[in-house]
């Protein structure tokens, strides 16, 4: 075993969850998901606008976009980069404008 060191402690060991088992579901909690409310006599079509609105704001589909193919590290430094330099140039161009 590489890497193993018998004298190092485990500061993820909890004496209080010793013995419980973490693969049960009630051992853990799960995220919640994003929850829409419809009151009475409310229009679908205004609850499928807030569902939207949650779903974006909350960057789901930007993240199953982004993780639909693979991107390599560099390629994402390359992008992200590229997204600052124009970010830059939109705020001086706004700062132009408003002289």
């Amino acid at each position: 075993m590489r890497g193993y060191n018998r004298n190092k402690q485990n500061f993820n060991f909890n004496p209080e969850n010793k013995g419980k088992n973490f693969n049960k579901k009630e051992n853990y909690q799960r995220e919640q998901g994003l929850q829409v409310f419809v009151r009475d006599g409310e229009d679908i079509n205004r609850a499928l606008r807030k569902l939207k609105k949650k779903i974006e704001r909350a960057g789901i589909l930007k993240e199953i976009r982004d993780r639909q193919y693979y991107q390599k590290p560099s390629e994402k430094r390359r992008i992200a980069k590229k997204a600052g330099i124009m970010r830059w140039k939109k705020r001086q161009r706004e700062l132009e404008h408003n002289r």
